[in-house]
């Protein structure tokens, strides 16, 4: 099978031929049919992430080794499956759930949360993922079946969109359909959040970007505001934008100092600042202003197999709006990947067959 691989971190992906995988026990292997290109791909490319105060987690001391196919956002047809595979048809579309576990710590076990296993299997992290023709998906459990839903469109929900729906849920229905949240980022998980929002009878979003077209397209995308973070007024904006009072909940796709600084500084006393963007560097906020403000400062990583099957419940009954979406071939995927790390992607970019 070709797939392209990151034989050494921030140098071009190479095209490789592999043996193509046989499944065996309850593992299946799929026909790539679409991989989204994330952000996250980009750190992964890069080898670390920025730690802040000179410091990087570094991807290789963490046991990540090369060559690696990247691509976590994947949906394909299956092709074959070993004998213990149960629930599933060949010949079928499914959306692969990537951020699997070990299957033995009690985040897998006892919480059914192996997105936040400590030894993780994550497909196209510690695993090869989807920027192949084919990839081995280890269980038929995390396929999910969408029907004749275009793999393209559908493939983001495996990330942005259960990064978000996860996020979401840390805010809390109760919340967010009470009062705005801000959206630090307007890329396409900014643009799927707020799909989400309006799918779940959300009271709308005040969406923060740098960029001036990500801006219009979070307008587009029904923002009640959409606000330049790099003015000097910035926060002062949000809060106009929401009334003239600080805001109950920031959802921070960025995670940068200054995303994370400004949503800090907007949220009303008990607010939530949920993180999920890993752009990276130190906190800067006074420690004391966290209890004295009494926030919720909380980290999101992506989201629950379960939380996956309820996110494409709303997919599959039409309530999600959406989000743009630009076709690539799979031969493109350094070029894709380059365009996304220069800031020239809006919505999503995916790879297709």
């Amino acid at each position: 099978m070709k797939c392209y691989c990151v034989v050494d971190f921030k140098t071009a992906l190479k095209m490789m031929d592999q043996p193509t995988p046989e499944p065996k026990g309850a593992e299946v292997l799929i026909e790539v049919r679409a991989a989204g290109v994330c952000h996250s791909d980009i750190h992964i490319w890069e080898g670390g992430y920025d730690l802040g105060n000179g410091r990087t987690l570094s991807l290789k001391e963490r046991g990540i080794k090369l060559p690696m196919t990247m691509g976590h956002e994947t949906a394909g047809t299956v092709v074959a499956m070993g004998p213990d595979a149960k629930g599933i048809e060949k010949g079928k579309n499914y959306l692969v759930y990537p951020w699997i576990g070990c299957g033995k710590c009690p985040a897998c076990v006892e919480d059914d949360l192996e997105n936040y296993c400590a030894a993780p299997q994550y497909l196209g992290v510690h695993r090869d993922g989807g920027y192949a023709d084919h990839l081995l998906v280890p269980n038929a459990k995390y396929l999910i079946d969408i029907g004749d839903l275009d793999p393209a469109m559908i493939a983001p929900y495996a990330c942005s969109g259960i990064t978000t729906f996860g996020a979401l849920n840390k805010v809390g229905a109760k919340t967010f359909q009470k009062h705005p949240v801000v959206i630090m980022g307007a890329g396409g998980l900014g643009l799927m959040c707020l799909a989400l929002l309006k799918a779940q009878n959300g009271a709308g979003a005040i969406v923060v970007d740098i960029d001036p077209a990500k801006r219009k397209a979070a307008m587009d995308a029904g923002a009640l505001a959409a606000i330049d973070g790099a003015a000097p007024d910035a926060a002062q904006q949000i809060i106009a934008a929401n009334g003239g009072k600080l805001v109950h909940a920031v959802i921070d796709l960025v995670g940068a100092p200054s995303t994370t600084s400004l949503g800090f500084d907007t949220l009303i006393k008990g607010g939530k600042l949920v993180i999920v963007g890993l752009f990276g560097g130190a906190a800067p906020w006074p420690i004391a202003f966290i209890p004295m403000k009494a926030l919720q400062i909380i980290g999101s990583y992506t989201g629950s197999l379960a939380e996956m099957r309820d996110l494409m419940k709303l997919v599959k009954d039409g309530k999600i709006t959406p989000i743009p979406v630009h076709k690539h071939p799979l031969a493109d995927a350094d070029k894709v990947l380059t365009s996304l790390r220069e800031g020239k992607v809006t919505g999503r970019a995916v790879l297709t067959a």
